[in-house]
């Protein structure tokens, strides 16, 4: 009487199954040693296989049903929406009003359970803990709110720019939105956003942590508030050049330097003699 054991699917196919003797014990086979079991877990995670899943996302457009995206099992969530919002050139979009459900189906007992997946989990991961077909993704949306920034630094023809975030969204999130709206390749850390108060004649500089949305809800209706952007005087461009000095084949020293010289070197550990080579 033979037994069949399943292997794991990573390996190859020539090796699905195997054949063990039914009066072998256990204790007669050899363990496999730790470190090739370390060796072919690693082996495994580098080589980062790759599958598809397929995207509900009509809350994008009305035309759009789904759209199938092949990813690994390393990717996130929050990689899959803003993937999703390049590949339909949507990037002036927030990706904080985005996140994705995972509906599970259990086909004997008719239920379906929809979960909300965290921003850092990974689908193709969920998904392959399921029977296929037996799951599905879909993009959802969160409330946000209006804001306006007066933005004439970025675009000279432009006076403001209306747009609609997330109450999570930073100050640094919301500048990448404004220079993806103007495919600017600046960096953020260039420029810096301000709560200006018309009526008072003050304004603020905001962290790049703070979320402008929040900032917006505290505004009192009796004064002027806008959003300012503006680029950083004292912003230094973090690529160091690399300074090449020149070779100099012979320096010249006056002889007082020479002297300075000979007198601050030390002395040799070992006699002089052992520098010449005797006959």
């Amino acid at each position: 009487m033979l037994k069949h054991v399943q292997l794991s699917p990573y390996r190859t196919r020539s090796a699905d199954t195997f054949s063990l003797s039914s009066n072998t014990s256990y204790s007669s086979l050899s363990p496999e040693p730790l470190s090739s079991r370390s060796s072919s877990y690693s082996s495994l995670s580098d080589a980062s296989p790759s599958t598809t899943i397929k995207v509900y996302a009509r809350c994008l457009r009305a035309d759009i049903e789904y759209k199938t995206l092949s990813i690994t099992f390393q990717t996130t969530c929050r990689e899959v929406v803003q993937s999703l919002l390049n590949k339909y050139r949507m990037r002036h979009r927030d990706p904080n009003l985005f996140y994705l459900t995972m509906e599970v189906t259990v086909r004997k007992a008719g239920v379906r359970t929809v979960l909300v997946l965290d921003e850092e989990a990974r689908p193709a991961a969920l998904q392959s803990c399921q029977p296929r077909g037996d799951s599905r993704f879909a993009l959802q949306t969160r409330r946000g709110g209006l804001v306006k920034i007066y933005d004439s630094v970025l675009m000279p023809g432009s006076q403001y720019k209306s747009l609609l975030i997330s109450c999570r969204t930073t100050v640094d999130e919301l500048i990448q939105i404004l220079l993806n709206c103007y495919n600017s390749k600046d960096r953020v850390e260039q420029f810096s956003l301000y709560e200006v108060c018309k009526s008072q004649e003050s304004q603020r500089k905001l962290h790049p942590d703070d979320r402008p949305l929040e900032v917006q809800q505290r505004w009192l209706p009796s004064h002027e508030y806008h959003f300012l952007i503006r680029r950083n005087v004292d912003y230094k461009s973090r690529s160091r050049t690399k300074v090449v000095v020149p070779w100099t084949p012979s320096l010249s020293l006056p002889c007082s330097s020479r002297q300075s010289l000979s007198l601050s070197s030390p002395e040799p550990s070992h006699p002089e003699y052992e520098n010449y080579f005797y006959i």
